[in-house]
């Protein structure tokens, strides 16, 4: 075999290259002229020459949308190049294979014919020598057999007369490994094989037209051996979830379109195999698997399939990300951020001056972090009032409002909550956890009135501040109070006490809705994972009552058996956004300065996944809803 040849490849060469030489012996006929057409050749067989042979081949038509298969790269050619090469392979195969048994033919009519001749021992001899070229046969017949040439083949593709010139007297063992043409182990035993010699005759307009037409065909199939799939797979067989994410937001850096084949073994990716995304998956261990054409196209089949709950959804563009952190800020502050460092995608840092700026506009998904849009300082005063970083951060603050002429850091707030507000309603995708979510609301509802005490903002707040709350205003709460208490270290009714789910840690998991991947590919693809159910985990804001979710929020995940909802989705304007209560995934009572969680020790993190899936959404094409 030829080094840097796939041996499925080279079989299809010979395929290929056996209806090549069909061809070309036809050709050869009709370009004789009349004097052969006065005398036909009724029964001969042409061996046409490697090298014009392989001129026929290389003006095959080959699609230029080929990958290389998924090999190492090292192992691998231009798509194109490595088809014509396995093709000259075949070819050459195919001249000298044929050669090679018509005179072991006439050889063994000779011996046949010296054994029948009364000569003593001299007829064990033949005997011997007749075994010795069936070996020799039938080792090129297996030859043909493991190259895909199955016996008739040739008289299907033909429209001329065929017959059998050897059949073998009974089953031959296989060749060997190291038999000159053959480089993989073969079947146990043959049955018994004929070699079916092609006689030409003179009916050849439609023999060289049907005969065309199956060299296409073969032809096609060879290149659809080389043209393959790489599948990511989601499911329990991943070894590093959160780097295939990384792998699919990189592929669309390159402008690799990526199929998200949702519900499909746990969410997987599917793209083309081209060498550099196999070589970055095996760099950052992620797991994956080849597929040719053929497995490629059966899996695209049942995911379309209407009997099952899933769905093909591309993914063409690599979504321009912003995170709205504070000056000094630390990845590992912050989940959502530390889930993007890990899986290697890329994000811009911006806050309160690029926000006002008007720089939203230049970004595709924003993601809020764990940020209170009240201008209460995120109500540590009871508990660190003294502490340097919470001296540090009002100041910062302070500093901040006064630069953009606001006299109040609530002020402030209230106005980069409207900024935000507008980039969602134009088509902006907005993600938040922790105190992000529930604080962005109540400074929206809270616009009219003052929620924050004196020890905030300089003057008392509203005694009437909660009749006050504009309710429609917000994106995803209604009906809840605010706290007006400084000392009280909740923002308002809407969050699940902490004290009430560490009296249940134990039994703190949160359960995934189920929800139609064709009919609703947003929350499907906001809710891949391969489990349904997650553990919980707490934060400054762990999970929300249901009773205060409006109607029109998509709950995508809660605790059975209570009214504590974890994960919720919804639209505003012509944008989305999307909330999930909770600090850290990993960290189940995530406390200001712990030390930050190793994602190495956590790559299969059901939580950090739906962290994740928000940062491919944005890069969705939009199919048209079926109704």
């Amino acid at each position: 075999m030829v080094a840097g040849l796939r041996p499925s490849v080279v079989r299809h060469g010979v395929v290929v290259g056996l209806t090549v030489w069909q061809i070309r012996a036809h050709e050869e006929e009709l370009e004789a002229g009349q004097q052969r057409r006065k005398h036909p050749v009724q029964h001969d067989v042409y061996l046409a020459d490697a090298g014009s042979v392989n001129q026929n081949v290389i003006q095959c038509p080959i699609p230029d949308d080929l990958s290389d298969g998924g090999v190492a790269p090292e192992e691998t050619e231009e798509p194109r190049k490595q088809f014509v090469a396995a093709v000259k392979v075949g070819v050459e195969v195919v001249v000298s294979r044929v050669g090679m048994m018509q005179k072991m033919v006439a050889a063994k009519a000779r011996i046949r014919h010296a054994g029948k001749q009364p000569r003593g021992n001299g007829a064990n001899a033949s005997v011997d020598a007749l075994a010795a070229v069936n070996r020799a046969m039938h080792s090129i017949m297996g030859c043909y057999e493991q190259a895909g040439v199955q016996k008739g083949l040739q008289q299907h593709m033909m429209d001329g007369k065929t017959v059998d010139v050897h059949k073998a007297p009974r089953k031959m063992a296989a060749p060997r490994q190291n038999d000159d043409c053959c480089n993989e182990n073969t079947h146990d035993k043959y049955e018994d094989a004929s070699f079916v010699a092609i006689m030409m005759n003179n009916q050849h307009r439609r023999s060289v037209l049907l005969t065309t037409a199956v060299a296409i065909m073969l032809a096609w199939n060879a290149v659809s051996a080389v043209a393959q799939k790489l599948l990511i797979p989601m499911d329990l067989t991943q070894t590093n979830h959160l780097k295939a994410y990384g792998i699919a937001y990189w592929a669309l850096t390159k402008d690799l379109p990526v199929d998200w084949l949702l519900n499909y073994r746990g969410g997987s990716f599917m793209l083309d195999a081209a060498s550099d995304v196999v070589a970055e998956c095996r760099i950052r261990g992620v797991r994956f698997e080849q597929l040719d054409g053929g497995s490629a196209a059966a899996v695209y089949a049942d995911v379309q399939s209407e009997r099952n709950n899933t769905e093909v959804v591309r993914l063409e563009k690599a979504p321009r990300i912003a995170v709205y952190v504070p000056p000094g800020f630390l990845p590992w502050d912050d989940a959502v951020t530390l889930a993007m460092e890990y899986a290697e995608v890329k994000y811009d840092k911006l806050w309160d001056d690029e926000v006002l700026d008007g720089k939203l506009s230049e970004y595709d998904w924003l993601h809020l972090h764990h940020e209170d849009f009240t201008g209460q300082y995120g109500k540590f005063f009871s508990s660190a009032a003294g502490q340097p970083w919470y001296v540090q951060q009002v100041a910062l603050l302070e500093a901040t409002a006064a630069k953009h002429g606001f006299a109040k850091v609530t002020q402030l707030k209230l106005a980069v909550v409207e900024k935000i507000r507008d980039y969602v309603a134009n088509g902006g995708f907005m993600f938040a956890m922790c105190s992000a979510t529930d604080t962005y609301d109540v400074a929206l509802a809270a616009a009219g009135t003052d929620i924050a005490d004196a020890v905030f903002d300089g003057d008392g707040v509203d005694p009437a501040a909660n009749d006050k709350l504009d309710f429609t205003r917000t994106f995803a709460f209604e009906n809840f109070r605010a706290s007006l208490d400084p000392y009280e270290y909740e923002y308002s009714s809407i969050d699940i006490e902490s004290n009430q789910l560490l009296a249940t840690k134990d039994s703190d998991y949160f359960t995934l809705f189920d929800f139609s991947a064709k009919y609703d590919p947003v929350p499907t693809m906001l809710t891949q994972c391969h489990v349904n159910v997650v553990r919980g985990f707490l934060g400054q804001t762990t999970a929300f009552h249901k009773q205060y979710v409006k109607k029109s929020v998509t709950v995508l995940a809660e605790r059975e058996g209570t009214d504590q909802v974890k994960y919720i989705h919804g639209n505003v304007g012509r944008g989305t956004f999307t909330w999930y209560g909770g600090h850290d995934p990993e960290d189940y009572q995530h406390y200001p300065h712990d030390p930050p969680t190793d994602l190495a020790l956590h790559t299969t993190s059901p939580g950090y996944r739906l962290i994740l899936n928000n940062i491919l959404f944005p890069a969705a094409k939009k199919k048209k809803q079926k109704t």
